[in-house]
């Protein structure tokens, strides 16, 4: 069984109930939901991050009336196009702006639209371990420049810093292909590309260890829960931004201030144009969804520490909706609205 697969059952029950805040409680008669009668495609990769937030996504559908079919997986690039040819209606990944070149190639706004912001501020950059940043004043990415810091990170041999980067396919491969040359770093550091679940639970081992580590990470994931950035590990951050064209006005600050030379993202719901247009409650509710980085962050580290099939993963859907059932339930009554 493939758990980033679910085959779960649609929700069935013959009336929908919301409390609606000002309101009193109302029902929704099954064959008037707005989702009565129809079918939605969603695509997805087989990223273990994402599967909570898409599967809160369908959720949202499936008590909107809609019948979900059985996800499409496929890799990032391909799921674009999947959309902008119709094969599929949904896509609840894309990083906004990393993924803008696959966005755009797959026909752009005249055939997608991202809604919403599913997850806010999501960030990504570079982290090498804090003992190793705190004994060499290590503080900026530049600083790699200098064979000697590099050296520090070479597990191999070559004298140059092992960086584990980004897989093929992903957008942040390209990114970090454009700084090692925008930063001049090809000479002194080497990018390893590898799944991303086992090049970061090998990060972890190498750190716990004792190690010294550099690495590309992003937020949500577990791993920043087990390598927490001010503990184990620091954010490099950057003197300058270099950024690929695509991504060169994004905002780069994080938080606290710090400048981490890479886009801070928002995970956005993207879907075909002719879905939308036919679909004007699953459009408000796509507008209206959103799931803290927090809660997504604590979801993944479950799976990390071994929830992770079909059944625990559904659980961890049914009780973010049933803590958030107030705000889920005026989102689902509010794509209602929408659809009339």
């Amino acid at each position: 069984m493939n758990m980033f697969r679910p085959k779960w059952q649609k929700i069935s029950t013959s009336l929908v109930f919301f409390t609606v805040l000002g309101m009193s409680s109302w029902t929704v008669g099954a064959a008037e939901l707005p989702g009565a009668g129809k079918s939605v495609q969603p695509v997805f990769t087989e990223d273990q991050a994402a599967v909570f937030q898409l599967e809160v996504a369908l959720e949202g559908l499936r008590r909107l009336g809609y019948d979900v079919k059985d996800t499409k997986n496929v890799d990032i690039p391909a799921a674009h196009i999947a959309l902008s040819q119709g094969d599929a209606d949904i896509y609840a990944q894309n990083w906004d702006p990393l993924q803008n070149a696959f966005y755009e190639r797959a026909g752009g706004s005249a055939k997608l639209t991202r809604v919403g912001n599913l997850v806010k501020g999501a960030l990504q950059g570079y982290l090498i371990d804090k003992a190793t940043a705190d004994k060499y004043k290590i503080r900026y990415l530049e600083q790699l420049k200098d064979p000697t810091i590099a050296k520090l990170f070479d597990g191999d041999g070559d004298g140059r810093a092992d960086l584990i980067g980004c897989p093929p396919g992903w957008g942040c491969e390209k990114a970090i292909e454009f700084q090692l040359d925008a930063y001049n770093l090809r000479d002194t550091v080497e990018h390893i590309q590898g799944d991303f679940t086992v090049t970061h639970v090998d990060a972890v081992t190498r750190q716990k260890a004792g190690q010294s580590i550099l690495y590309y990470a992003y937020t949500p994931l577990w791993l920043g829960q087990i390598l927490v950035p001010g503990k184990e590990v620091v954010w490099l951050e950057v003197e300058e931004t270099k950024l690929p064209p695509e991504e060169k006005s994004a905002v780069t600050i994080s938080p606290d201030g710090k400048n981490l030379g890479w886009a801070v993202n928002n995970i956005r719901i993207v879907a075909n144009n002719s879905f939308l247009e036919a679909n004007a409650g699953a459009k408000k509710f796509f507008e209206l969804l959103t799931i803290p980085l927090a809660d997504v962050n604590a979801e993944n580290l479950l799976v990390y520490n071994g929830e992770k099939t079909d059944e625990q993963i559904r659980h961890h859907v049914e009780q973010w909706v049933k803590d958030n059932a107030a705000e889920f339930d005026s989102w689902i009554a509010e794509a209602i609205k929408a659809a009339q």
